[in-house]
């Protein structure tokens, strides 16, 4: 049995649902479990906020026909904020590991969300975890790791996708 090579669509759209999943499972950890995100949390999100569209943008583009050539550079173009991803994801389970010091303002902060009155107050009901603290592990690996793990295989994907393309 021979292996297919990916389709350049299905690639696009792989690794949107891959970082849509991921950043679901954020945003339960955040709004459900009431984790509250530290600064490299919140910004280990952002390169989701354009890999999602973009995968959802050239996988539409692929099957309706667009040029070859445009969707080869949007999946390297996605692959490239998919390594980004990653690297963000290894540089803050490095922090938590203390293979290195993370960024001086990396607190966690009052919840955004509390009233001015009782800021003090919501602080004790809402588990705030430090950079440097893994807020929760699963096989030894946080969801830093995760990150990292879930946005390489997703580049591996898109990356297998603009080679096909």
């Amino acid at each position: 049995m021979t292996k297919k090579p990916i389709k350049p669509a299905n690639a696009a759209f792989a690794a949107a649902f891959l970082m849509f999943a991921a950043l679901c499972g954020a945003w339960y950890f955040e709004y459900v479990l009431k984790y509250l995100p530290c600064p490299l949390c919140y910004q280990q999100r952002i390169p989701y906020y354009f890999a999602i569209p973009l995968g959802i943008l050239i996988g539409a583009f692929a099957i309706f026909g667009g040029s070859r050539q445009l969707v080869r550079v949007g999946l390297y173009l996605l692959t490239l904020i998919l390594i980004v991803s990653a690297g963000m994801g290894v540089y803050h389970a490095g922090v938590e590991w203390g293979f290195w010091q993370g960024p001086t303002s990396c607190a966690a902060g009052a919840p955004s969300s509390a009233p001015i009155g009782n800021i003090l107050e919501s602080l004790g009901k809402t588990r705030a975890v430090p950079c440097n603290e893994a807020a929760w592990r699963l096989f030894g690996i946080s969801l830093a790791g995760y990150n990292a793990l879930v946005s390489a295989f997703a580049a591996l994907i898109a990356f297998a996708g603009a080679r096909r393309a």
